[in-house]
C-alpha cells in the first residue's frame, strides 16, 4: 500500500521500524537486521532520513545511533500512518469480518508513543456491535510484543452516545486526546 507513495521499501521498512518504537535508538547493523535489507541500501536510506531531519544521527565512542526526531515537522502525521501499520492495526483489519459491525475503533496517541498509561485510561475504544472474544484475542496477541498490557473498552453504539451525551468523564477523557482512527471517522466520532 505504501510501496506505490513511497517507492523505497527500504525506506518503508526503516520508517516503520522508527515509528513503531520511538523510544528506541538504533545503529546500523541493528537497522540492517532488523529491516532484513542490504547495508549499503539501509546506510543510503539512514543518510537520507537524517538530511531530511527525520532522524537524528548521533556519535558514540565507535558507533553512530540514530533516533527518530519528535521535533520533525511531519512528526504527529508520520506517527499516524504508520502506527495504522502495526501489529494491533494490522490484526483488526485482518479480522473484520470476525470482530462484528464495528462502528468506531480508535487508538490513543498513546499506545503510539508506547506511553505507560493510568489504570483509568485505554489505549483503543472499539464501538459497535462487538465479537469481545475475538477483540480480546487480538489484545493479548499484540501484548506480546508490546511490552504492558493494553487496556481497552468495548460499548455498544447507544451506551457509547449515552455516556457521550451525559458528559461521561471516561469517555470524553479519550475522546479530548489526540487519536488515530482505525474504523469510522473521527468527525462522526466526535458528533
Amino acid at each position: 500500500m505504501l510501496g506505490r507513495i513511497i517507492p523505497s521499501k527500504t525506506r518503508i521498512k526503516i520508517l516503520q521500524l522508527f515509528f513503531h518504537h520511538p523510544n528506541e535508538n538504533y545503529y546500523l547493523r541493528k537497522v540492517v537486521r532488523d529491516t532484513d535489507e542490504e547495508v549499503n541500501a539501509v546506510k543510503r536510506e539512514l543518510d537520507i532520513l537524517e538530511e531530511e531531519k527525520v532522524l537524528h544521527k548521533e556519535r558514540r565512542l565507535n558507533k553512530v545511533f540514530y533516533t527518530i526526531n519528535k521535533n520533525y515537522t511531519f512528526y504527529d502525521e508520520f506517527l499516524r500512518i504508520f502506527t495504522k501499520f502495526d501489529k494491533l492495526p494490522n490484526l483488526v483489519y485482518k479480522n473484520l469480518s470476525k470482530l462484528g459491525k464495528i462502528k468506531f475503533a480508535a487508538l490513543s496517541t498513546k499506545y503510539a508513543k508506547r506511553i505507560p498509561i493510568k489504570d483509568d485510561e485505554v489505549y483503543l475504544i472499539v464501538v459497535g456491535v462487538v465479537v469481545v472474544p475475538e477483540i480480546a484475542s487480538i489484545i493479548s496477541e499484540t501484548e506480546k510484543d508490546f511490552g504492558y498490557e493494553i487496556n481497552y473498552t468495548v460499548m455498544a453504539e447507544d451506551e457509547f452516545l449515552f455516556r457521550k451525551k451525559n458528559n461521561d468523564p471516561f469517555v470524553w477523557r479519550f475522546l479530548k486526546q489526540p487519536k488515530i482512527m482505525l474504523i469510522g471517522s473521527e468527525d462522526e466520532l466526535l458528533k
